[in-house]
């Protein structure tokens, strides 16, 4: 089943890899939203957080999936945090996809494990796991395990006394996800 999918990814770092993501063509064009050009980032963040706020509300209307697209330092990402609670409270599947071994434009790639993110979703490897093949299953898994939740269960808000430590940039794995590994059917048989 075709799907409309956001990708959420650190635009600083790794809009490139996000790049090669988007330019595999294993998502049609109409059918893939969270991808923006430096200049329209740039004019967005300018107008301050409601501004961005209000671009990742309209990119995610009509979208069933959001895959996150994990780089080094894609965990400690204010706004990549805000789009997956924002994608899960809206009853929006979620996937991890590590892009730390895509080559960036220096022909550098990264160390990166997704732990944080793979505490709330299923996570896979973009080159290791055949991403250009799988990326549509892995959409179709991750909508179908969304749907096994009620739609009541939501990620808690983070509290501003717990929000990203800045001057770390981390925060720890289970600081606003109450719904711990969605991907296994027995945690989301049980809420039924």
């Amino acid at each position: 089943m075709a799907r409309r999918i956001f990708f959420s990814f650190h635009y600083e770092r790794d809009a490139w890899r996000a790049g090669q993501v988007r330019n595999s063509n294993v998502v049609s064009a109409e059918d893939r939203t969270g991808f923006i050009d430096s200049a329209d980032w740039e004019s967005i963040k300018k107008k301050g957080d409601a501004a961005v706020q209000n671009w990742i509300e309209e990119q995610l209307k009509n979208t069933s999936v959001t895959v996150v697209l994990v780089g080094a330092e894609t965990a400690s990402r204010e706004w990549v945090q805000h789009e997956v609670l924002t994608s899960w409270n809206r009853g929006n599947g979620l996937a991890g996809v590590r892009i730390h071994l895509i080559k960036d434009h220096n022909q550098k790639i990264d160390l990166a494990d997704g732990t944080l993110l793979s505490s709330v979703c299923k996570t896979y490897d973009w080159l290791t796991d055949d991403g250009r093949k799988n990326l549509g299953k892995w959409a179709d898994e991750a909508a179908d395990l969304r749907a096994k939740y009620k739609n009541g269960d939501k990620i808690a808000r983070l509290e501003e006394s717990t929000k990203i430590n800045k001057s770390y940039g981390l925060a720890p794995a289970a600081v606003g996800f109450t719904p711990r590994s969605p991907w296994c059917p027995d945690h989301a048989s049980t809420l039924r």
